[in-house]
């Protein structure tokens, strides 16, 4: 059985706000009394994109746990390289790392798009994505991860903001049955659908959350309410149930 702890959006920046709800959900999943698997953060790391924002998130996310990251359409790559992943070189080609962890294949995929919000996986992250898979471990669960929902969650102002296109990921996934869940973050709200006939699971927001359109009128995005977590639970058969959680 793998337990993953999934959270989002930390949009870490200069003010102590973002920096004491990220340092709060670590430090409840340091807590626990079964460690986690893995801790998956589906990008919005930094606000701003700011070198010193990731090193900020590099100093509020180091654990003794195994941490994944990806970029969200807030992060700045070249920034991210160096402060978060200690990469002086930088760079502003896509993101996509690989890990191996407690028998599964976690495939984080860069969808953002340099100076834009909305979602899109190159040609490259694709071609990429689908050597990886097919390079997993027979028999070994594959999870693909990424910050922008690839179908619409019925909101106005984050939909048009969501993975376009989402056909060609479609398509590589309908040939690579290993692939057992897809994981997101971007919409400050834990939400859950399904997506190219696997299960579709979208994590809540640290910094805040998002007002969704059927619960009046207000601000976009409540501060009110406590970061959240989501905790994907894959069993041996192969079923994914996600249980999520306020930090409060």
């Amino acid at each position: 059985m793998l337990v993953i702890a999934h959270l989002s959006d930390t949009h870490l920046d200069s003010h102590p706000r973002s920096a004491e709800r990220t340092a709060r959900v670590m430090d409840y999943l340091h807590a626990l009394p079964r460690p986690v698997d893995a801790i998956l953060v589906t990008g919005d790391i930094a606000d701003h994109g700011e070198v010193s924002e990731y090193e900020t998130a590099a100093r509020l996310l180091a654990s003794p746990l195994p941490v994944l990251c990806c970029p969200g359409n807030h992060d700045v790559r070249d920034a991210y390289r160096k402060g978060l992943l200690g990469d002086g070189r930088g760079g502003t080609g896509p993101i996509n790392s690989r890990h191996d962890v407690a028998g599964a294949v976690f495939l984080l995929a860069d969808s953002s798009v340099p100076g834009r919000d909305d979602g899109h996986l190159d040609a490259e992250t694709l071609t990429w994505l689908a050597d990886e898979a097919d390079s997993a471990p027979s028999g070994a669960p594959v999870l693909v991860a990424f910050h922008h929902p690839p179908v619409a969650l019925h909101h106005p102002v984050i939909d048009p903001m969501r993975l376009l296109p989402a056909d060609p990921l479609a398509a590589l996934l309908a040939d690579r049955p290993q692939v057992v869940a897809v994981l997101t973050g971007h919409f400050h709200t834990a939400a859950a659908s399904t997506f190219a006939g696997r299960p579709l699971r979208i994590a809540p927001g640290v910094v805040s959350t998002l007002r969704l359109p059927w619960e009046g009128d207000g601000p976009l995005v409540d501060l009110r309410q406590p970061p959240g977590v989501a905790f994907h639970v894959l069993d041996d058969t192969g079923l994914l149930t996600t249980h999520y959680r306020v930090v409060v």
